[in-house]
Formats: C-alpha cells, sequence, structure tokens
C-alpha cells in the first residue's frame, strides 16, 4: 500500500532564508536567478507570515558576498568561449542568468576579442573546415554553417572558416 505523502508545510522567512543560503551554497548564481528560485518556491509551497521578497533576500546574500553578478558573469563568458560559443551565444546565455548588462560588460568584450580563437574552437570540436578529414560538400557546408552561427559566430568569420580546405592554417584578421 502506498504511503501518503503530505505536502510541504508553507515557507516562513526563517526557511526562505535557509532555501537561499543551501542554494548559493550548492551553485555558482546571480542575484536574479536566487530571487526567481526563491520565487518559484514560495509559489511551490506557499507562504506563511508577512510578504516576501525574494528580491531582497538576494541582495542581502550578495552583500554578504555570496553572489557575485560580476564575477558568475566573467566565469561563464570564459568557459562558453573556452567550449567554442561566440560572443552572440555568451550574451544570450548571461541574459537568460538575469545579469544586468553593466556586470555583463567586461565579460562580452573578452568574448569578443576571443571570436577568433572560439570559433576556431568550435570547428575543431565538430571538425569543420579545417579539422575536417575531407573537403565538405555544398550541402554539408551550409549546416556547418548553420551550426556555426547557432553557436553565436559572425557569420563572415564562419564562412572563413568553413571555406579553409582540410589543414590549412589560419590567422586571424588584425
Amino acid at each position: 500500500m502506498p504511503k501518503s505523502r503530505h505536502p510541504p508545510p508553507p515557507l516562513n522567512r526563517a526557511a526562505l532564508d535557509a532555501l537561499a543560503l543551501r542554494y548559493v551554497e550548492r551553485f555558482a548564481t546571480t542575484r536574479g536567478k536566487l530571487a526567481a528560485y526563491l520565487a518559484r518556491k514560495i509559489r511551490e509551497r506557499g507562504w506563511d507570515g508577512p510578504p516576501a521578497d525574494p528580491q531582497a533576500i538576494a541582495e542581502r546574500m550578495a552583500g554578504y558576498g555570496y553572489v557575485d553578478d560580476r564575477a558568475y558573469a566573467e566565469a561563464k563568458a570564459r568557459a562558453l568561449t573556452r567550449r567554442g560559443y561566440g560572443a552572440r551565444r555568451v550574451s544570450q546565455a548571461l541574459h537568460a542568468a538575469h545579469v544586468a548588462p553593466a556586470d555583463a560588460g567586461q565579460a562580452l568584450e573578452e568574448s569578443a576579442d576571443q571570436a577568433f580563437d572560439s570559433a576556431l574552437a568550435h570547428a575543431r570540436r565538430r571538425r569543420f573546415g579545417p579539422f575536417a578529414k575531407a573537403p565538405a560538400d555544398e550541402a554539408t557546408r551550409a549546416r556547418q554553417l548553420a551550426a556555426m552561427l547557432r553557436a553565436g559566430h559572425d557569420f563572415a568569420l564562419a564562412r572563413r572558416i568553413l571555406a579553409a580546405a582540410p589543414g590549412e592554417d589560419l590567422e586571424p584578421y588584425d
């Protein structure tokens, strides 16, 4: 016979603070992501007490130094760029993580500066262009171009890399 499951009790201020602390100790996060997580928990479990302000809790956690949007943006941008994603995709990821443009600015500049290396990393990982075993036909090149664009790379740069013959060394533009 299945056991009856009781729903968890509604949250109160102490429980919400404990949830926030547990979340920031487990995950690198931003103020916006933390506030969205806390708001979702309140919707799921209900609330008991005076009205809650998830944004204020997120700001308090940032004041303690547990949440740093700028550091998160820089780490996320470096990781995505290293994996071969372009500046546009990095920008989308930071926007989805609720990073303010002021906090994301430096990370996006660094990502844009490394566009060529990032595009080459993507091509190497996917074996496109100079990293392919054989030249691609027109249909395959169109699919590869679409993949490069979805990864956030500039159209001209993607075309240049895909047009390279297998084994060709590419140099960045000056």
